[in-house]
């Protein structure tokens, strides 16, 4: 079986790859979102929709950026505990009871 850091190269292991299944609220608001950019879509034309669309779109992309922005940052967080967890040994008090060996 083939590493996770191969495994993640080789596209097997995709963390957008879900589903959230968010609450009542949530999928109440996305359905309302939804349903008036598809009414706005249909009422606007020429340059008053060109104008939405691109508002839609941009508003997407900053979306976007600001999910990445999340992913990298709980990335980096979860190998913060990693290294602190396995590779460092300090602690705010000395062990009297164990040897300390200075590696």
């Amino acid at each position: 079986m083939a590493g996770f850091i191969e495994e993640f190269y080789y596209g097997n292991i995709d963390p957008q790859a879900r589903s959230a299944r968010p609450d009542a609220a949530v999928r109440k608001e996305m359905q309302t979102l939804t349903d008036y950019e598809d009414e706005l879509t249909n009422l606007l034309t020429g340059d008053e929709k060109k104008k939405f669309l691109s508002y839609v779109n941009a508003w997407g992309v900053v979306n976007g950026e600001g999910n990445l922005d999340s992913f990298i940052v709980g990335f980096r967080l979860g190998a913060a505990f990693m290294q602190d967890t396995f590779l460092s040994n300090k602690a705010p008090y000395t062990n009297y009871l164990k040897e300390e060996y200075n590696a």
